[in-house]
């Protein structure tokens, strides 16, 4: 994924990079330090990505978004709490307000699989060996398959991510988990669980077995489950 940081603050670009340099995945093309700087790269050129100051010289970063006619994914950087629900109207992915970790860097990165076209989505899925996300456990990044994954159990502050051979813990609500996870290939049954559709090998009252594993079915999720049995 190719990325620009639009920042006036030098210490924003390399803090911002250096997490960035972290993701196999990510290809960083340019350091922006006004958003005037930013168009003029921009005309010429595309990028998936840009990570966005609000309060910069020249030009503000919300009339800067409004000037594009074709934006990529917006990841806004910034000291200032304050526009959060604006920022949200001109439908940016996320809004970090800095200082931030790597750990919640991570989840806005994350997000920016979410809203793929219905072709990517397909590629996606007949790919999804090669789907990847980052877990944070025991003080270090994992890199997990999303076809390695059975399902994800809440426990308390943390979830148990349970894979074919062995489990993460990671400290994150099971709503936080949701959201990186492909709807088309993960579905929630319980309050408690998300399970990988795939890994599904059969449904039996409100108990759905995946290997060793009995995952109950809560009330409220049976609808989705009766969707899914009509697939």
């Amino acid at each position: 994924m190719t990325y620009l940081i639009i920042d006036d603050e030098p210490i924003a670009h390399y803090i911002i990079k250096g997490y960035c340099d972290l993701l196999p995945n990510m290809k960083f093309v340019k350091h922006c330090y006004d958003a005037i700087e930013a168009l003029e790269y921009l005309r010429e050129q595309s990028v998936d990505l840009i990570f966005l100051d609000l309060n910069m010289p020249k030009l503000k970063g919300f009339d800067f978004l409004r000037t594009l006619q074709n934006s990529p994914k917006i990841i806004v950087t910034t000291a200032y709490k304050e526009h959060a629900l604006e920022s949200y109207e001109l439908d940016v992915v996320d809004y970090l307000l800095k200082p931030f970790s790597f750990e919640r860097f991570l989840k806005a990165v994350n997000k920016t699989t979410k809203g793929k076209s219905n072709i990517q989505k397909t590629v996606s899925h007949l790919n999804s060996q090669e789907e990847q996300v980052f877990l944070y456990t025991d003080k270090k990044h994992v890199q997990v398959r999303l076809s390695e994954i059975l399902f994800v159990e809440a426990a308390g502050n943390y979830c148990k991510v349970i894979l074919a051979e062995s489990q993460i813990l990671i400290r994150d609500k099971l709503s936080a988990v949701l959201d990186i996870l492909d709807s088309d290939e993960f579905i929630q049954v319980h309050k408690s669980f998300i399970v990988s559709k795939n890994k599904i090998e059969t449904i039996q009252g409100n108990r759905i077995h995946i290997k060793e594993h009995q995952i109950p079915i809560g009330k409220i999720y049976k609808n989705s489950i009766t969707k899914l049995l009509k697939l």
